[in-house]
């Protein structure tokens, strides 16, 4: 079982920070692209504008003392290093909920939802609403370890998770997720290994069943046809990450 997790803050150094700065400046740009819309990827002109706001509009420090706000940790999980946010909510009614961000994103996903998580009254919302909330770095995230080797994927992050909430003593507690963490909230709820009471996804996926794709409606055409423009020309990121991520 985790153990006194260790508190934790963020801090990057002023040389960290200089060296991204850095390196932004000094960034040597591929040649335009040869269209005026996105089919080729991200547009140059658009990027230069994201670089820009990095190296001169973009407050870190803001940013990381705002973050700092929420109780943060750092502790193992079956062996595993995790940094999670852990804040438990005034009201004695609250139930525990497990937060798992996307990809690729951050606890900064949730920064401002926990506070009305935690209080929902403060908000103007119903006090049976209130829940105590853990929101953990996903593996090779932020400041969570970095996988040593392979395996990591939906189902193991789901049991590194449910072994986290059982740690920190929550042997009832509810799941929630986005983008990837929907895929590892999901596992959770189809692994039901006991605790996990229930779960929301904010992206949820369903495939063609044999019948609609062997009999397909209208609506059904259309959501095949949407499937098979994302395979075709949307994926090349998820294909070039699961198969060659070192070359990336």
């Amino acid at each position: 079982p985790m153990t006194n997790p260790a508190p934790f803050q963020i801090h990057a150094s002023d040389s960290q920070l200089e060296y991204l700065k850095a390196r932004l400046e000094n960034a040597r740009w591929p040649e335009q692209e040869t269209v005026s819309d996105w089919s080729q990827g991200t547009p140059l002109a658009y990027m230069q504008e994201i670089s820009a706001y990095w190296v001169r509009d973009y407050d870190w420090r803001t940013r990381e003392a705002k973050l700092n706000t929420l109780d943060q940790f750092r502790g193992e999980a079956d062996g595993f290093g995790l940094h999670f946010v852990h804040m438990r909510s005034p009201l004695p009614q609250a139930k525990p909920l497990l937060l798992s961000h996307g990809w690729p994103g951050s606890i900064l996903e949730f920064a401002k939802a926990i506070p009305m998580l935690l209080d929902p009254p403060a908000y103007g919302g119903d006090a049976a609403d209130a829940f105590h909330v853990v929101a953990p770095s996903l593996p090779g995230f932020g400041f969570s370890d970095k996988p040593r080797e392979t395996g990591y994927g939906v189902q193991k992050i789901a049991t590194l998770f449910d072994r986290l909430m059982r740690d920190l003593g929550y042997d009832r507690y509810f799941a929630q997720g986005g983008d990837w963490g929907s895929m590892i909230t999901t596992m959770i709820g189809a692994q039901n290994l006991g605790a996990c009471q229930a779960i929301h996804v904010n992206m949820p996926i369903g495939r063609p069943t044999a019948e609609e794709t062997a009999n397909p409606t209208a609506a059904d055409k259309a959501g095949i046809a949407a499937l098979k423009a994302y395979n075709d020309w949307d994926m090349g990121y998820s294909k070039q990450q699961s198969t060659r991520p070192q070359s990336v």
